[in-house]
């Protein structure tokens, strides 16, 4: 009955061009990948946007670890798990976003879960942005509070919003910093004014953040000048940060309360030394040479975008290294990302339900690690695929 049922659901997204499948890669660097068979392929669909997953100061620290510590940390901090190197990391995670303290979580999905489950109560509303990320749009389902989508960056609509919806409990509003499918900013000023108008509690997912914007690459609130004025910040340590993990930073008395009564932190065998110890070395790098990576990833950002529409395709304005060149049909977004992938450049086709139905595209994504030379012998070859699509419609 089950395996039944499960076919007739898989035919059902095979028939609508929505089938997901995993691609095995062996990445030879950060810029490069083979697959399987041996092929080479120049990857532009990769997160890792300051190229230093393969830093020899990252490995080193990670392999130190390994030795001095063990390859894993055996279980809940809470019990035995609660290693030298992630207490260190979050003293460096909280200086580094001007917050007094932080706390790490498996992933970023699970801190999202963690703290919106954690510190929601029956009572609360929470105000959500109708783009944000699937972990933060699954933490306001678990935590069975009532949620209040508004538009999109919208600030007129989340104004009414919060003007209009009765709240029994504590307001709290929930975004993303950077929007990982369009790459564009939150309005955090205007947020920062709301939440202090309607004493609201603001948390700001900055995944996409973190290593990209902001003098200092610290994400949001450096990006306006606004730090210290977001309740609660999001991360991973597995974008920017070239490791895997996610954490909040934030008070001290949420911090505590979150080791308290946070179940996916309490319930969840803690990350190895060799992750946490790779994402502080990252952060290390990013701290004191900030220039050195963020301003190539910027120049990097520009010049693929503009490369991009000089090739005539329709790509999304915006400054971070999210660039999305829009396509529409899910069909026709697949059969470019394969023709790309075929020619030797990965690029993800995000379909339904990640974007809404008419708005897939190719998340295009630059790293700091990419030479100009690549990319501009990508764009080429991006915009004769196209061309070529377009002409055989």
């Amino acid at each position: 009955m089950l395996e039944t049922r499960l076919q007739e659901e898989l035919q059902q997204i095979r028939r609508q061009g929505l089938e997901r499948k995993i691609t095995d890669l062996h990445f030879l660097d950060p810029t490069q990948a083979l697959d399987r068979e041996g092929k080479k392929y120049l990857v532009l669909s990769s997160n890792n946007y300051l190229g230093l997953t393969h830093a020899q100061e990252v490995i080193a620290a990670s392999r130190q670890a390994a030795a001095s510590f063990g390859a894993g940390s055996t279980g809940s901090r809470l019990t035995t798990g609660g290693t030298f190197a992630a207490s260190d990391l979050e003293k460096r995670l909280a200086r580094f976003k001007h917050s007094e303290s932080a706390l790490v979580f498996n992933t970023g999905y699970m801190t999202n879960l963690g703290v919106l489950y954690g510190l929601l109560r029956a009572g609360d509303v929470v105000f959500s942005d109708e783009l944000n990320h699937a972990s933060i749009i699954d933490g306001c389902r678990i935590s069975r509070c009532k949620t209040v989508v508004y538009k999109h960056n919208d600030m007129a609509d989340l104004q009414r919003l919060l003007e209009s919806e009765p709240v029994a409990g504590q307001r709290f509003i929930v975004t993303d910093g950077v929007f990982s499918m369009d790459g564009d900013i939150a309005d955090l000023p205007t947020l920062v004014k709301l939440k202090e108008r309607f004493d609201a509690c603001l948390i700001v997912d900055d995944a996409h953040g973190v290593g990209v914007i902001g003098s200092d690459g610290s994400g949001t609130a450096a990006h306006y000048g606004l730090l210290g004025k977001i309740d609660l910040q999001i991360g991973t340590l597995s974008k920017a940060l070239a490791s895997e993990g996610g954490y909040v930073a934030g008070k001290k008395i949420i911090i505590d309360y979150l080791i308290n009564r946070s179940r996916p932190f309490i319930f969840s065998t803690a990350l190895s030394p060799a992750a946490l110890a790779a994402a502080d070395a990252t952060l290390q790098l990013l701290e004191t040479q900030p220039q050195k990576y963020l301003g190539v990833l910027w120049e990097n950002s520009g010049l693929l975008r503009r490369l991009l529409s000089e090739e005539g395709l329709q790509v999304i304005n915006g400054v971070t290294p999210i660039i999305p060149v829009m396509v529409g049909e899910a069909e026709l977004t697949m059969k470019f990302a394969a023709g790309l992938r075929e020619a030797g450049i990965l690029v993800a086709g995000i379909r339904p339900p990640t974007v809404p139905q008419g708005e897939s595209r190719l998340r295009v994504t630059v790293t700091a690690a990419h030479s100009e030379s690549q990319l501009r012998q990508a764009a080429k070859v991006i915009g004769s695929v196209w061309r070529g699509l377009q002409g055989r419609c």
